[in-house]
């Protein structure tokens, strides 16, 4: 038994150094008032008072929000469309595609950020604003304003996470057994209706999956709108997201008393979301309750 303990014992040890231990102390320091070199003061729940009025804090939700919508939502309705597309039998070149749409998930962020900056760049000759002017539209400083900005980013978060969903997808597609479609198709049934009641209830837990990934990512957005904004990236409101407001507190203002309180909130927004989007998309709230009576 102990030589079982020890083989076990490296992740347990990880774990607690990287895992649990950070989480616990930063429970402690959303009480506690520090810079990290004064001695720690005791402040109660100053540090969520002072988070929950901040005006930078809701609108940095805001933006999480809107930007987790825009960026997140549209990719799981086309990666299940992309998903449809190549697992049909007579599609060619099926493997070089689903390279293809999976280069953007390992791309470096260093290398999206360049070619994004380049496509939204602020100059009327960039890739977005020629664009824009072919349909007669002004162009647009990407950088600076409100909705150019979370546009901008969302596209980005769209590119990079649209293959990842696909792949899940595909995979979830290729588990459903070819048997349930043959028999579908004797007994008449059309496409419409294999795919209502074949693909999408066995395609159901791979759906849950990528929603319930989706929400904890997009409530996490700190690295596309930080590499896409550069030096600007914390001294303007237009992309402020939560963990980039967080980061803000703790490494730029020293104040990781209110950090810590605004990660437990944010702890808090990711559980209640999830439950939402569990609770929408397993579809619970739109069973019908039937009568006992006789």
């Amino acid at each position: 038994m102990i030589s079982g303990y020890l083989y076990v014992s490296p992740f347990f040890i990880i774990f607690f150094l990287v895992g649990l231990f950070p989480i616990l102390f930063s429970l402690y320091l959303a009480f506690q008032q520090w810079n990290g070199f004064s001695p720690m003061e005791f402040v109660g729940l100053n540090n969520f008072k002072i988070v929950l009025t901040d005006s930078l804090f809701w609108k940095s939700v805001y933006n999480t929000i809107v930007m987790g919508l825009l960026g997140t939502a549209p990719q799981l309705v086309v990666g299940i469309l992309l998903a449809f597309l190549l697992n049909q039998v007579f599609l060619r070149f099926k493997q070089f595609y689903r390279v293809t749409i999976f280069m953007p998930y390992i791309t470096s962020m260093v290398a999206v950020a360049l070619v994004f900056s380049v496509l939204f760049s602020n100059q009327d000759s960039s890739m977005a604003n020629y664009l824009l002017g072919l349909f007669g539209f002004d162009p647009i400083n990407w950088g600076t304003s409100e909705w150019g900005t979370k546009i901008a980013i969302s596209l980005m978060v769209f590119w990079r996470w649209i293959g990842y969903n696909t792949i899940i997808y595909l995979a979830g597609l290729q588990s459903i057994p070819g048997d349930l479609y043959e028999a579908a198709r004797i007994d008449g049934a059309s496409k419409f209706q294999q795919l209502r009641y074949i693909t999408m209830p066995l395609l159901k837990p791979f759906i849950l999956l990528t929603v319930f990934f989706s929400t904890v990512g997009a409530l996490q957005l700190f690295s596309e709108p930080t590499v896409f904004l550069g030096q600007n990236a914390f001294t303007r409101s237009e992309a402020m997201t939560i963990v980039m407001y967080l980061y803000r507190d703790a490494f730029r203002l020293q104040s990781f008393g209110t950090a810590s309180a605004t990660a437990v909130i944010l702890v808090i927004f990711i559980a209640v979301l999830a439950a939402i989007n569990l609770y929408l998309t397993s579809g619970i709230g739109r069973k019908k309750k039937r009568g006992v009576g006789k």
